[in-house]
């Protein structure tokens, strides 16, 4: 064999080498892919996912409860939920803990019309919302009447789709209609730009954990160092995703075509204000503050109908977290 052709095999099998070196890793998003995900494709697209020896696949899911059951059963690694579904799935049984908060402030919100608006929890008194079953907003409404001094009883809901929520408001079928506060520009895309009005509970004294990276005992016990890597890279994604906007949306578009650039951005930049804060600039991207999650368990087991308690301790865990500072701008 001629020394070329050595070299050239050997380089061959050294990069055959490092292609089976990467770990896969399947991240279940907890919706279709919208600008508030565009961290992960950042993270993807810039390598950093590949440079943790991790070759990670981006997944949709259809809400919480679908995320959740996906990483509860192993068919992804980890996953994006609601804190408040999280917890009420460890209530009923499920092995996913929260190991990565995204938004360190919560979207919980009540969309509504100008003409007709419902922007102080007393206007909500006699009036007609709309959400699913299960939605994090309906299932937590009665902690945040009781915590502004509303009788819940005097407020109706009615079932709904998650895909119906946007046209029950722009087409006055209800009064109002709980969703993520992210979700503006996709409502004034509907009703018309400065013709939706929010209602954000964090506002109004309600400020519970709610969007959160999760996995389950398996993934933490077997693959502890993948899932920290992947935290790491995903937290850098989010890093860059801070320090320019633009480029994280650019990168978006090019991995998913069917973003709506013009929707996409302003939904991206309002979950990048819900992590914009004291407690991100201290202890880094992602960090869980004990006291808050303690507090949002103790809601959960009072509002949420569980069949059993659920113990802080058994829903989150820090060990897994490894410090990303957030860009200086």
């Amino acid at each position: 064999m001629t020394r070329t052709l050595s070299l050239a095999l050997a380089a061959l099998l050294a990069t055959s080498g490092a292609a089976s070196a990467q770990e896969k890793f399947t991240f279940a998003l907890n919706w279709f892919a919208v600008g508030d995900h565009a961290a992960y494709w950042v993270a993807l697209d810039k390598g950093y996912y590949k440079a943790k020896g991790l070759d990670v696949t981006l997944e949709n899911s259809k809400g919480s409860g679908d995320s959740i059951a996906k990483v509860d059963t192993g068919r992804a690694d980890a996953g994006l939920a609601d804190a408040a579904v999280v917890i009420a799935s460890v209530g009923r049984g499920t092995t996913v803990k929260t190991v990565g908060m995204v938004f360190d402030k919560t979207p919980l919100n009540i969309f509504s019309l100008k003409e007709k608006p419902l922007s102080k929890p007393k206007d909500l008194e006699g009036k007609t919302l709309a959400a699913p079953p299960g939605d994090s907003q309906r299932q937590m409404f009665p902690a945040f009447a009781k915590v502004n001094g509303i009788d819940p009883a005097k407020v109706a809901w009615v079932n709904i789709e998650p895909a119906a929520k946007i046209a029950a408001v722009a087409e006055k079928r209800v009064d109002g209609v709980g969703d993520y506060s992210t979700g503006l520009p996709l409502y004034e895309k509907a009703a018309g730009k400065g013709n939706v009005v929010m209602m954000p509970w964090a506002d109004f004294g309600f400020d519970m954990y709610s969007m959160s990276i999760i996995a389950s005992a398996k993934t933490m016990k077997e693959r502890p160092k993948a899932l920290k890597d992947f935290l790491e890279a995903s937290y850098m994604g989010w890093r860059d995703v801070m320090a320019d906007p633009k480029a994280a949306m650019e990168i978006l578009k090019k991995r998913v075509p069917e973003v709506d650039v013009e929707v996409m951005m302003p939904n991206m930049l309002i979950g990048l204000d819900l992590m914009k804060t004291d407690r991100y600039a201290k202890n880094g991207i992602g960090w869980i503050d004990g006291k808050k999650m303690c507090d949002s368990v103790d809601l959960v087991n009072a509002y949420m109908g569980l069949p059993k308690k659920v113990e802080c301790k058994d829903v989150y865990s820090t060990e897994f977290f490894t410090k990303v500072a957030m860009p200086s701008n």
